[in-house]
């Protein structure tokens, strides 16, 4: 995530807080040519913009971009797992889910803090501050939430008629409550709706107060991995430099917290790959299944995450790390 690669035209976090704004050239290391296209347009980004401006524009692109991806693969597995039965089994959705996850970061890290998830926006601006500034939570966030919601329009327009055609043959009328099924394409729900155990008496297996428990359990331990992951002293996962597996190793913790939690809450663990979706689905004919949901759970999916991501990132960064700083000065000290 943060500091995988360092993204161009990198500016200081601390940059933002200074009052005197001034114009910094984008390319430093090699004087432009003057016939070229491409140097005449940098050149014009110079004059209008500032190196700290351009430099969130590219962050928030990458978050748009990511979050997008991230979208699009998981709720396309989805759609493919609950119309055609095409995923054989939990775990098929689990891993593909995580590796789009894991592709989304590779794909934006480089000119991203690769975020695309507003929890984990939240713990570095909460407990990451000083590389991550919380002044750029809210557009980090907005932008994701976009990311989300247009993914989940192209997964409908490739896969529309066989929604429709799911629905005529299994007596679903759109907007209706049997209709979570389907909806589950796009937003998650409480129990798993794909699972006929829940399905008669969804009251009994997970209440909305346990589902936001479970949401919040799965993304404190989604955002305690991803700091430990992205720790520079974490040396088991590369140097402090060069941390090239924990896309994957990111990518791969999301799997395991689908297979332990999706049969309950769909292990949505992300607001803005459940809120853009949602959101959308709305608007595509679910109504009411979609927002607020059935026993009006929808609050659940932010709220869950947003509560955990931070807890998850204290609990690594204050209690976590301090520790193993201070076992490595004991075991220097002693000898």
């Amino acid at each position: 995530m943060t500091a995988l690669l360092e993204p161009p035209f990198k500016a200081k976090d601390d940059d933002l807080d200074t009052e005197k704004d001034e114009t910094l050239p984008i390319t430093s290391s090699h004087a432009p040519i003057e016939d070229d296209p491409d140097s005449k347009c940098l050149k014009c980004l110079e004059r209008v913009f500032t190196k700290k401006i351009l430099q969130l524009f590219a962050e928030l692109s990458g978050e748009f971009i990511g979050t997008f991806l991230l979208t699009l693969i998981i709720t396309t597995v989805v759609a493919t797992d609950v119309l055609l039965g095409a995923e054989v089994s939990l775990w098929n959705v689990a891993f593909i889910s995580g590796m789009g996850v894991g592709l989304s970061i590779y794909s934006t890290a480089y000119f991203s803090n690769s975020h695309l998830n507003p929890a984990v926006t939240m713990a570095f601006g909460i407990v990451r501050w000083r590389v991550f500034s919380w002044k750029k939570i809210i557009p980090y966030i907005l932008i994701q939430f976009l990311g989300g919601f247009l993914a989940a329009a192209m997964t409908y327009a490739m896969y529309w008629d066989s929604i429709a055609l799911f629905e005529s043959k299994n007596g679903i009328v759109r907007g209706e409550n049997a209709s979570v099924l389907t909806a589950s394409i796009f937003g998650t729900y409480f129990p798993n709706p794909s699972y006929k155990l829940y399905q008669n008496r969804p009251n009994d297996a997970v209440s909305p107060f346990k589902a936001m428990v479970i949401e919040a359990w799965g993304t404190a331990l989604l955002v305690f991995m991803i700091f430990s992951f992205s720790d520079p002293s974490n040396s088991s996962v590369g140097s402090s430099k060069s941390k090239v597996a924990v896309p994957v190793l990111i990518g791969l913790t999301v799997s395991v917290i689908i297979s332990l939690y999706a049969p309950l809450t769909q292990a949505g663990l992300n607001p803005a790959r459940d809120f853009g979706p949602r959101l959308f689905a709305t608007m595509a004919g679910w109504g009411r299944v979609a927002i607020p949901g059935p026993r009006n759970g929808s609050w659940v999916y932010i709220v869950g995450p947003i509560i955990g991501g931070p807890l998850g990132g204290i609990l690594y960064d204050w209690v976590v790390a301090r520790m193993a700083k201070r076992k490595n000065v004991v075991e220097i000290v002693a000898q």
